[in-house]
């Protein structure tokens, strides 16, 4: 199925777009409490990843894996993750989230509830302004420049081949 009416992730729903092709485009999330949170959402309405050609499924997650390297070399985070769940909304799209070990929920998903108490949160909010620049630098480069720009890798990481 080309287009469903009724999903919220065919349907625009007015997220910050950030980037696009003709297969697939990626938005900002809004997300105070998790700067630099991406999607990367497949044009189409399909529910699964092998509901796509293998040449599709290449390209999908060859921008999933370019944007979380941008990710790393920008943000600089202590994890990043990716997740394609599809339970709650059934149409292809990963999740990719910055991580760090101050922010509300670290370890867990952040779909858990926090661990942080008062004075935890208002550090993890101090971080988070100071982190802002960061994220708008990602949000630039994705906007002109695409996922597969070229930017510094961190000390660490080390790229795929071709990647």
């Amino acid at each position: 199925m080309a287009f469903s009416p009724d999903c919220p992730l065919c349907v625009s729903d007015h997220a910050p777009l950030l980037w696009q092709d003709d297969k697939l485009r990626i938005i900002r999330v809004d997300d105070p409490r998790h700067p630099g949170y991406v999607r990367v959402i497949w044009q189409r309405h399909v529910a699964e990843m092998t509901d796509i050609d293998p040449m599709d499924r290449l390209h999908l997650m060859r921008t999933v894996f370019q944007v979380e390297r941008l990710q790393r070399a920008l943000l600089r985070p202590d994890k990043i993750n990716l997740a394609s769940l599809g339970n709650q909304v059934p149409h292809l799209h990963w999740h990719l989230i910055p991580r760090w070990r101050g922010d509300p929920c670290f370890p867990d998903a952040i779909w858990a509830p926090p661990r942080h108490d008062a004075v935890q949160a208002d550090a993890w909010a101090e971080a988070c302004g100071t982190l802002a620049p960061q994220v708008e630098h990602l949000h630039q480069i994705l906007k002109t420049r695409g996922p597969a720009a070229d930017v510094p890798v961190p000390d660490g990481a080390q790229d795929a081949p071709g990647a």
